[in-house]
């Protein structure tokens, strides 16, 4: 991966790799046993995609709230004088009907080639509120872009609030290549097969490769760890 730098305008705390807070967001200090309930830790796809990337945590002690109200966006929080003069205040704006945005006072620089992409935090997929903020995605090309991000929100539906309060995350950040240099193409009927042939390989050898590792959770559905064990020998492999 590429070496994320960054600078700051007034007194926000710098990005820092995503947390995955358990207990918090990131679901219950709840081990996998038969009675429990599901937590979103418990499933290596989503924790993996989780930490990937940088996030930025909400620097004012001000707690705003964000309704719906007649159809326009309404921001609301008692924001008192500016700790910087310089700084733009207040830190949020309305942005057209739908959206509301917010100036992030940081520039981030990854190296040629690379881009920046603003993504929804993790923890927004894991709220059954509906609190945490929906921040829009958007490509940052940082080789020739050396201004201050700003950022947009989906305003929330009606009935929802959106709340920052300070020290929660509120959106993250993740280094991709600038270009979606992607190709589509149908797998060749040799290697479908292979793939086939591994695909029924672990499902006759599940018991196996679950062992110890299945188990019954609160609202009836059925896990186990076969994923979790491919993807560590998998992980030990590579490294070894």
């Amino acid at each position: 991966m590429p070496i994320v730098k960054y600078r700051l305008h007034g007194h926000r705390p710098p990005p820092r790799q995503i947390q995955l807070a358990v207990p918090g967001w990131g679901g219950e200090a709840q081990p996998r046993v038969d009675g429990n309930h599901e937590q979103p830790w418990h499933c290596t796809p989503f924790s993996e995609s989780a930490r990937y990337g940088v996030e930025l945590t909400y620097p004012f002690e001000e707690e705003l709230r964000v309704t719906t109200w007649r159809g326009k966006v309404r921001l609301e929080a008692d924001w008192g004088e500016p700790a910087d003069p310089d700084m733009m205040w207040p830190p949020f704006r309305s942005f057209g009907e739908d959206y509301y945005s917010h100036q992030l006072s940081l520039d981030l620089a990854v190296p040629l080639g690379w881009a920046i992409r603003t993504e929804p935090h993790p923890r927004y997929f894991t709220d059954p509120a509906n609190t945490t903020p929906l921040a829009v995605p958007a490509l940052i090309r940082t080789e020739w872009w050396p201004m201050m991000f700003f950022c947009i929100f989906k305003a929330p539906p009606k009935g929802v609030t959106h709340i920052f309060r300070q020290g929660e995350p509120f959106i993250s950040l993740i280094a991709l290549p600038a270009e979606p240099a992607l190709q589509l193409a149908p797998m060749e009927a040799e290697e479908a097969a292979e793939r086939e042939l591994r695909s029924r390989r672990i499902a006759a050898n599940r018991d196996a490769l679950a062992e110890n590792t299945r188990w019954l959770s609160s609202t009836n559905t059925v896990f186990d760890g076969t994923y979790r064990h491919m993807f560590r020998a998998a992980k030990a492999r590579d490294q070894g």
